[in-house]
């Protein structure tokens, strides 16, 4: 049977990592965690599962921090997890009938994620299946290192997992403001680089582009074409900060 390396970046989550590291305990063979020096208990509950712990800055672009985890593990495929994504059992069966393998062609496995929202999972408007590119073999993974929202690439063929992983990144409203906030400051720093190398007619065009066609699009994209609207009042709210994001991110560039 082959091995398994869990890996996570965390920064302050002494709240969800318990139940992710439960979760996933029985079928790890090694848990490395890359800290980005937490001011609460992250650390402490680490170590009580025997996690491999290497503490380093904070960085803007956590892909750094969480590329340092991928590099620290030492077995044959890699699961990389946020501290908020637990793994069901249907899940974890799926893993472990592929580690069973003596050989496998596929060297990586996209995973479907179910995202927790103000009270429901989020079915629709573009939220499900959500697919992950987590689970592959060592030394054939890596994360870019640009966008905080790019995706695992891996060398070789990849498949898909039927089962999901799940996600619960916000406890409530405030806090999901925060973390959206967060991303916008994130993505106007790209912004503003960006608009260095534009002429005054491109700067014009992103103007209304980002003021005005990109919000109203993604928002008829979001809760109408992908049917935001099946996850009721939760599905609007969610379509409307992800159109949002587009004037917010904009201006803050400015």
């Amino acid at each position: 049977m082959k091995t398994l390396s869990i890996v996570l970046a965390t920064f302050n989550e002494e709240r969800n990592l318990p139940k992710c590291l439960d979760s996933i305990k029985d079928i790890a063979d090694e848990i490395v965690i890359v800290d980005g020096s937490s001011k609460d208990k992250t650390v402490e509950v680490a170590k009580r599962y025997n996690a491999k712990v290497k503490i380093t800055t904070n960085k803007p672009n956590f892909h750094i921090n969480k590329q340092m985890a991928i590099d620290m593990a030492t077995k044959d495929w890699i699961l990389q997890l946020d501290a908020d994504e637990p793994i069901p059992q249907e899940l974890k069966d799926e893993i472990k009938d592929i580690l069973k393998k003596e050989e496998d062609e596929l060297n990586g496995y996209w995973i479907p994620r179910k995202n927790w929202f103000l009270g429901r999972f989020l079915l629709k408007g573009g939220q499900y299946p959500d697919y992950q590119l987590r689970f592959y073999k060592r030394g054939l993974g890596r994360l870019p290192q640009k966008d905080v929202h790019e995706q695992t690439e891996v060398q070789g063929k990849v498949g898909y997992l039927k089962n999901p992983m799940q996600h619960f990144p916000y406890r409530n409203f405030k806090e999901y403001f925060r973390k959206w906030n967060n991303y916008n400051k994130f993505f106007a720093g790209q912004l503003k680089e960006k608009r260095k190398n534009r002429n005054f007619l491109l700067k014009i065009a992103d103007f209304f582009a980002y003021l005005i066609i990109l919000p109203v699009w993604w928002f008829l994209l979001t809760y109408l074409r992908h049917k935001g609207f099946v996850d009721l009042w939760q599905g609007f709210i969610f379509s409307l900060f992800s159109a949002l994001r587009f004037p917010v991110s904009y201006i803050k560039s400015l």
